[in-house]
Parts: C-alpha cells; sequence; structure tokens
C-alpha cells in the first residue's frame, strides 16, 4: 500500500500500533509482544525508507503494555480523549 501510495505521489505517514495486551472478546490472545515487535518493524520500515512516522504506542502504553484506561475503557479502542493525544501528535508531523 505505501509503494502504491508512493507511486501516485501520495505523502505517506506510517503510525505506530495502539497498545493492548488482551483482547475482551478473546482472553486467551495475549498481544503486547507481538504489538511491540510489529511497531520495531514498523519504526524500522519508515526509518529505511524515509517515511514520516507517528508513534502512538509510547505516548499511550501502560506499564503492563497494554492501552492506558484513561484512552480507551476497552484496552484497545481509543475514546475522544485517546483520540485526542493521536490527533496532537499527527498534527505535530504533519507541521
Amino acid at each position: 500500500m505505501i509503494e502504491l501510495a508512493q507511486a501516485n505521489k501520495i505523502k505517506v505517514i506510517l503510525c505506530s500500533v495502539l497498545p493492548a495486551n488482551s483482547f475482551y472478546w478473546n482472553t486467551n490472545i495475549k498481544p503486547a509482544d507481538k504489538v511491540v515487535q510489529l511497531n520495531k518493524l514498523l519504526a524500522s520500515y519508515a526509518k529505511n525508507n524515509a517515511i514520516d512516522y507517528v508513534d502512538y504506542y509510547s505516548e499511550m502504553v501502560d506499564s503492563e503494555l497494554g492501552l492506558q484506561k484513561k484512552y480507551g475503557e476497552d484496552g484497545v479502542h481509543p475514546n475522544i480523549t485517546g483520540y485526542k493525544v493521536m490527533e496532537k501528535l499527527l498534527i505535530e508531523k504533519l507541521n
């Protein structure tokens, strides 16, 4: 998708995956370590390909590698407060 966007002269901004240490709909899945690894891959890809990268994860993670409750009550999806944090970080990158 990134290469297709760039081929069509669309500026790409790659963003991290939000933290999550459990999924309420399937408590057998423990995603925290996979999210950390995925974000490392995304950041590396962005750096190696001169693509702007926005790190939501670091701003929104709690001590248990999950989404801070103030940013999303279910631990996965951001609420209005979470989206405001994301908006601030994205606007900083856009400017």
